[in-house]
């Protein structure tokens, strides 16, 4: 059963935009805390993004502040990461994630979560 699936991503060059969807399962959407989290390849899954339950975000990355912002559509069980700027330095795979937690635990801690997406490949080229 899929429960987590991403969209959206793909090559753009640099001060370009992609916005990344992650549709999700009625269940796991009401769940307490959503995130975006994004891998190079040999390198650590890091937070990208992340809200809580009540629509508020708990964390943005230093490195895309000013520049990414997520969102839901509670009809739509969507999540979403409007990324602006874009970088070189951006390129990774980017997962969506969910997890119960409480707005206090809902942070930026990969193994907090228990529900993740196939991933989607963001390329941005100088």
């Amino acid at each position: 059963q899929v429960e987590l699936v991403e969209s959206g991503g793909g090559a753009v060059q640099a001060g370009g935009s992609l916005r990344l969807s992650c549709a999700a399962s009625s269940y796991i959407y009401r769940s307490n805390c959503m995130g975006w989290f994004r891998q190079e390849p040999g390198k650590e899954r890091e937070g990208v993004a992340v809200i809580d339950a009540g629509g508020f975000t708990t964390y943005y990355a230093d490195s895309v502040k000013g520049r990414f912002t997520i969102s839901q559509d509670n009809a739509k069980s969507t999540m979403y990461l409007q990324m602006n700027s874009l970088k070189p330095e951006d390129t990774a795979m980017y997962y969506c994630a969910a997890a119960y937690l409480s707005a206090s635990r809902c942070q930026a801690d990969a193994g907090r979560f228990d529900y993740w997406g196939q991933g989607t490949q963001v390329t941005v080229s100088s």
